[in-house]
């Protein structure tokens, strides 16, 4: 057709007046007005004029960008770099994959589990007044955005405030917009305050009469106990739930979910990284982009029940090596396909906090050093003691168990040559209580450096032992309590002889010879080294 237009798509002949017209429908799949409908498999060729009709159809210019066997080249290989990038982009992994629902919801099955009272209550809409108590990244604010889009769902008003930032007036404002709710439109609010901790009591004060009449429900979330940072008043008004760290194996679960929301494929531990070229990434992986199974076991260990760390982790390994990758010549081989992208347990750690890598609080790395501060202590090294002990303070220890084996310590390894290290022992321990972390790091260190400092002595401690070597070894029935050591509150045991001959040693100025141990014992020190 002379001065004609051919319209890529359907490779119909059209004057150039209508082309724009019939692409518009083309492109939407809409026939043309009174022509024939086009063919049901689109052609992949353009056929020059004059060829006969058995001619093969030269290649459309459109694909020849796609090579066969599913092979990527080079710059199929920036496309999908850009595309896992956007994913990667904008929100935090931790807040784009938040559960919206129960059902998605992984870990805390104490609280949340199948038939419990919690779970029973969300499902039927019957919400109270609730103060959610645990570690960050466990679900706390998950949990209310659930019970958010849940309320929403059943006409129910959900109003978020943080304590970090709201002010009292913020809060008066709610609860007058709520009162307005319930009066007019009998409709139900739902105030949910993150970090309630951080409001002081008087402000606290503002919730009580209307928690109380039932004008608000109350939603709470802290990482601090409520017993010291909530109003007696307002914490009766509310139920606590306690929620705890997340399990390796929850972790795990949410973990992989995140993976598979970014199109990248889990290698196992007995697979093999094989290059795109063998044409399997294409197939089993939207993106050729791999992590390792051990990989995603190392950050739900390491993370320490903390979602949100994890997430963000696996976040920052995946554009590390993205970045990586970018600022290098892409590695293009012979039949045109790029190299994949392989995450490792190294990339992963190096995603994660120091303080993550540092202190295992679960593993080896655990017991490993505390005995290391044990035996600094020990050896009166005062600058090793305090390395090891900010170690694990550093690596998120609980203080009170360093606390707890610096009492042991006390008696064990000082003992009788300076009594006063089990008073402090038990001063630092109290300290911890009252305070935490991170006030308290410093208690745990000046009773570190004390016990560095002073004098040592086992004697105690080895004297003991031999009693227990003693009790251990002993043959046949134990002996007796000698019946002058015996109690006799009752005539009847007067007269069986208990008691009899004991001499009252405040009675005397002189020192008093009495036995005291059973006849078989007599003589026995245990203070001295027994022999094996």
């Amino acid at each position: 057709m002379e001065g004609s237009v051919r319209c890529p798509v359907c490779l119909r002949e059209l004057p150039p007046a209508r082309i724009n017209a019939h692409l518009d429908r083309c492109l939407q799949g809409e026939p043309e007005p009174g022509a024939s409908p086009p063919p049901k498999r689109p052609r992949l060729g353009i056929r020059a004029e004059g060829e006969p009709e058995g001619t093969p159809a030269a290649p459309s210019p459109v694909l020849s960008l796609f090579q066969k066997g599913g092979e990527r080249s080079g710059a199929e290989d920036g496309a999908w770099r850009e595309a896992l990038s956007q994913r990667l982009q904008g929100q935090p992994l931790a807040e784009r994959l938040r559960p919206a629902t129960l059902r998605d919801f992984v870990g805390q099955e104490r609280v949340l589990g199948a038939h419990t009272l919690l779970r029973s209550l969300l499902e039927a809409h019957e919400i109270p007044s609730l103060i959610l108590w645990g570690p960050p990244g466990c679900g706390k604010t998950t949990l209310a955005h659930i019970i958010a889009n849940s309320s929403k769902k059943n006409g129910m008003r959900f109003v978020t405030l943080s304590a970090t930032s709201a002010k009292t007036n913020d809060v008066r404002d709610v609860i007058s917009q709520a009162q307005n709710e319930k009066r007019l439109f009998k409709r139900k609010t739902i105030l949910f305050i993150d970090e309630i901790h951080r409001f002081n009591k008087s402000q606290q004060d503002t919730f009580l009469p209307h928690v109380e009449c039932g004008t608000v429900t109350l939603i709470g979330a802290t990482t601090e106990n409520p017993s010291f940072q909530v109003n007696a008043a307002l914490l009766s008004r509310c139920r606590v739930i306690v929620l705890e760290k997340l399990s390796v194996e929850a972790m795990e679960a949410i973990l992989m979910r995140a993976v598979r929301s970014l199109g990248v494929q889990v290698l196992g531990r007995d697979d093999q990284h094989n290059s795109s070229a063998t044409g399997s990434s294409s197939e089993s992986s939207e993106f050729p982009v791999y992590i390792e199974e051990k990989a995603l076991n190392t950050l739900a260990y390491l993370c320490d029940g903390d979602a949100r760390t994890g997430l963000n982790g696996l976040q920052l390994a995946v554009q590390a090596r993205l970045a990586a990758a970018g600022t290098t010549p892409l590695n293009i081989s012979k039949d045109g396909s790029a190299d994949d992208i392989l995450v490792t347990e190294e990339h992963v750690k190096e995603g994660l906090q120091r303080s993550h890598i540092l202190y295992d609080r679960a593993g080896e790395e655990h017991y490993n050093c505390i005995s290391a501060l044990h035996k600094s202590m020990r050896g009166s090294d005062e600058n090793a003691s305090l390395y090891w002990l900010g170690r694990m303070l550093e690596g998120g220890e609980d203080p009170l168990y360093v606390a707890r084996r610096l009492v042991r310590f006390a008696s064990e390894d000082i003992g009788l040559a300076d009594p006063l290290a089990l008073t402090q022992a038990v001063a630092a321990y109290q300290g911890c209580h009252f305070i935490g972390m991170p006030e308290c790091e410093v208690i745990l260190a000046q009773c570190v450096v004390y016990f560095a400092r002073a004098p040592k002595s086992i004697e105690v401690y080895r004297a003991y032992s031999n009693v227990k070597e003693c009790l251990r070894m002993h043959t046949g029935p134990l002996p007796p309590v000698p019946l002058h050591l015996r109690n006799a509150p009752t005539k009847l045991m007067k007269n069986l002889g208990y008691g009899k001959g004991y001499k009252y040693n405040p009675m005397y100025k002189e020192p008093v010879e009495q036995d005291y141990l059973p006849e078989e014992l007599k003589g026995t020190d245990f203070f001295k080294e027994q022999k094996k």
